[in-house]
């Protein structure tokens, strides 16, 4: 995954350094940050990747960061890391829908399957949120009245009963039904439907 980077989060210098070593040494590519209010003023939406949070640091603590990266609708799964782990501290971490909750002293095995499941996640939302984005600039194209008989066909209805409903000729119906097609680049029912869901 190339074009993902790890960032570090954490006010503990030998943590960092010894997760900035380890990962490096594993072909990752880090980032590394001594508290979350660096992390915030440096956050770019061009980042890829996940991030590696303890929830214990001075100032804004993990939790606070997570929550706030909510807010900003950022997409980097969180993998939150903490000395001091208590059922209270991981509940509240899934609830700021943290990918993974990991105790220290980390075990590195553990370590690399929350990282690599994290990347694997954020890649995959990544592609169905390109996708979306893609088929919504491609309904965009679409007339009210294509789209019209878009809908229509993909909750079932034949051509018949659309020209009915429309006060069209089947004829018309096909016509526009072939331009949808076209136009969404698709070649069946059975994908116009799949193709409408995504887009809910």
């Amino acid at each position: 995954m190339p074009d993902l980077s790890v960032f570090i989060v954490d006010d503990d210098a030998s943590v960092r350094d010894s997760l900035g070593l380890l990962l490096s040494l594993r072909g990752y590519r880090t980032a590394i940050f001594s508290d979350a209010e660096s992390f915030l003023q440096a956050l770019s939406p061009a980042w890829r990747g996940c991030i590696l949070l303890d929830i214990r640091m001075p100032g804004m603590d993990g939790l606070a960061l997570q929550r706030r990266l909510l807010e900003l609708g950022c997409s980097l799964p969180v993998i939150v890391i903490t000395g001091h782990g208590d059922v209270e501290s991981a509940r509240d971490a899934f609830k700021a829908q943290a990918a993974d909750f990991l105790e220290k002293p980390l075990d590195q095995a553990k370590l690399m399957v929350a990282i690599d499941e994290a990347l694997s996640k954020y890649q995959l939302s990544r592609h169905e949120s390109e996708q979306r984005a893609r088929l919504s600039g491609l309904l965009a194209t679409l007339t009210p009245r294509e789209r019209e008989v878009m809908e229509l066909i993909v909750s079932g209805g034949h051509n018949r009963d659309i020209a009915e409903e429309l006060g069209i000729s089947p004829r018309t119906v096909e016509v526009h039904k072939a331009r949808v097609m076209q136009k969404l680049n698709v070649d069946g029912v059975a994908q116009l439907v799949r193709y409408s869901l995504g887009n809910r």
